[in-house]
């Protein structure tokens, strides 16, 4: 089992900036490959960014891609993504979720445990 918190969410102007965390707690965290997805109102799931359990590798998805940045220190247990240029359409509840390797995880279906998510409300 992994337990997952996020943090960091808010509400920000346009233009602003969040660095969202989520601390890993249960299992070895280091083994374990680490995504960031959002569910903004009305709409799926969708992926957004994931790191490998050695930090090595990201993966970004294109839409986002000069905005988001993904980042792990497994010495804490923590999973970041820092998010600049705000916009209103970034409005949805972010969670981090782990996959243990071999997964893709680049696909929700990739990823076994979930945070509860944070809330991130970006006004214009």
């Amino acid at each position: 089992q992994v337990q997952l918190v996020e943090s960091g969410g808010g509400l920000v102007q346009a233009g602003g900036s969040l660095r969202l965390s989520c601390t890993a707690s249960g299992r070895t965290f280091s083994r374990e490959h680490m995504g960031w997805f959002r569910q903004g109102p009305g709409k799926e799931r969708e992926f957004l960014s994931a790191i490998t359990w050695s930090g090595i590798y990201t993966y970004l998805e294109d839409s986002i891609r000069g905005r988001f940045a993904i980042s792990r220190d497994n010495t804490k247990n923590t999973v970041y993504l820092k998010i600049d240029s705000l916009k209103p359409d970034d409005t949805a509840v972010y969670y981090c979720a782990a996959a243990p390797p071999n997964s893709p995880i680049e696909q929700l279906s990739g990823y076994i445990y979930w945070g509860q998510g944070t809330q991130v409300t970006v006004s214009s």
